[in-house]
Formats: structure tokens, C-alpha cells, sequence
């Protein structure tokens, strides 16, 4: 067998790497488990009460199904819009003008506070839509252009001869986007979807502008808890946080494989 070694420098490299992305966590986990009512590193004794606390606080409950709904919402509702809009610039691209293309990543190049303020000015106010509505679509929009650039990624790979040999063989326009396109780009709809998705639930910066009295999602619950206490049961939701996205992406790796994802 052939001996690769590691060159010294790359090696540190990937340990600094290694080093600043664990280190975070391993902080919160301490500070979540630390038996002191305020937030410290290390943990001065072990406890699970701050992670009961969640469950006991009833804003974190109702902000947590808000966050989850307009995060499963708004994704779908991205990929309503996202997947057509992908299609037709990749399979029209010589018809259409380059520049609408651009469109799309709109809302990921201007400022999260300019696009949440705009949203609150044009969405909330000017149409008087209901918070839940206006934080739908506010959250619908931010995340739109992950559905529109990873389907259109997978559609550039797509051999479209393929459409039109089924088309003149008498198949629907219509039945053969959903029978021969859609099946070979879902690895693309659902790397969007979970880009989207946590993309949506994390978001902190438009939902301020868009939540209201009544409404508001976890990110905002979390800031508004750690104006009035600094216990840790905000490192107990992080923490809770961070498993859910490991459950996700351990559902994915048990039943795609995350390798699909990168086909």
C-alpha cells in the first residue's frame, strides 16, 4: 500500500478547522448541562433541568410550531415558485434574457435588514396582510433563490433530449416534467428543501420585522429570553437545535445516502 503522508502545515490546517467548528459546540453543550442558573464554561455541575425548562416555558413551545410551520410553509412554497422558475431558465435559455436569471438571487445580495424592512413597508403595511401571512411570504422570498440556483444546478446536468424524445412520443407536456424530468433532478429538490428549510428556521433577521404581537418565531423567542435572563436554557435550545439538524441529516444518510445529494 502506497504511505501518503500529510504535509505538517495542511495537517495543522485541518485541525485549526476542526478546532473552530467543534469548539462552539462543545461550549454550548458545557453551558446547557452546567448546574448554575446563568450561563458558564465549563459546566460548575451536571444537570438536565434547563432542557425540562424548555418544555415548561410556553412562549418556547408556541414560537417553536410558528418556526416549524412557516419553515415547512414557506419551503414548499419556495419550490412551488423555485422548481418552475429553474425549469424555464435552464430549458429557455436562449430565449430568455440572461439578466432574469438575476432576479432570483435578489433576495440572498441585498442586506437581510434592508429586505426584512422593505418586506415590513411593501407586505405588512401596504397590504395589510396578517403576520402570519407576511412572515410566510417574507420567508417564502429569502429562501427562494437556494430553490431556484441547487434545482437549477441539477437541471444543468439534465440532458433535455430526453424531454422531447418523450414529448414526440405522445407523452404530455405536463406528465413528462412530472414522469421523466422531475425524477431525475429530485436530488436536487431535496438538497433546496433542506437548504430551505434550515435556511427558514434559523432566520432571525427578517422575522424581526415581520412578527408581531402574538406571532413570533424561536430565533426572536430566544433573543427576547436573553433580554430577561441569562440562565441556560438558551444553551439547552441550541443544543436541541443542533439535534434536530442531526436527526435530519442522519434520516437523509439512512435513506438517500448523503452522497445523492452531491450527485
Amino acid at each position: 500500500m502506497m504511505d501518503r503522508r500529510v504535509h505538517p502545515i495542511l495537517a495543522a490546517f485541518a485541525a485549526c478547522v476542526f478546532f473552530f467548528l467543534l469548539a462552539p459546540l462543545v461550549i454550548i453543550i458545557g453551558a446547557a448541562v452546567s448546574d448554575t442558573t446563568y450561563l458558564t464554561f465549563p459546566p460548575q455541575g451536571l444537570t438536565l433541568r434547563w432542557f425540562v425548562n424548555i418544555f415548561q416555558i410556553e412562549a418556547f413551545r408556541t414560537t417553536a410550531i410558528t418556526s416549524l410551520q412557516v419553515a415547512f410553509l414557506g419551503t414548499a412554497l419556495s419550490l412551488l415558485i423555485g422548481v418552475p422558475a429553474a425549469y424555464a431558465i435552464n430549458r429557455y435559455r436562449v430565449e430568455l434574457p440572461r439578466w432574469l436569471s438575476t432576479i432570483f438571487v435578489l433576495p440572498i445580495l441585498v442586506p437581510e435588514i434592508v429586505f426584512g424592512f422593505s418586506l415590513m413597508k411593501s407586505v405588512t403595511i401596504g397590504l395589510g396582510l396578517p403576520i402570519f401571512i407576511s412572515l410566510l411570504v417574507g420567508h417564502a422570498l429569502l429562501i427562494l433563490p437556494y430553490s431556484v440556483r441547487v434545482v437549477g444546478a441539477s437541471l444543468a446536468a439534465f440532458d433535455f433530449s430526453v424531454e422531447e424524445a418523450a414529448i414526440s412520443l405522445g407523452c404530455p407536456p405536463l406528465k413528462t416534467f412530472l414522469t421523466v424530468v422531475l425524477p431525475n433532478i429530485r436530488a436536487g429538490v431535496i438538497a433546496a428543501f433542506i437548504l430551505a428549510f434550515i435556511t427558514s428556521i434559523n432566520d432571525v433577521s427578517v422575522s424581526v420585522f415581520l412578527t408581531g404581537p402574538g406571532i413570533s418565531t424561536l430565533p426572536i423567542q430566544i433573543l427576547a429570553h436573553m433580554e430577561q435572563f441569562f440562565d441556560p436554557t438558551i444553551a439547552s435550545v441550541s443544543v436541541l437545535l443542533m439535534f434536530v439538524t442531526v436527526g435530519v441529516m442522519a434520516v437523509v444518510e439512512a435513506t438517500l445516502g448523503l452522497t445523492f445529494l452531491t450527485k
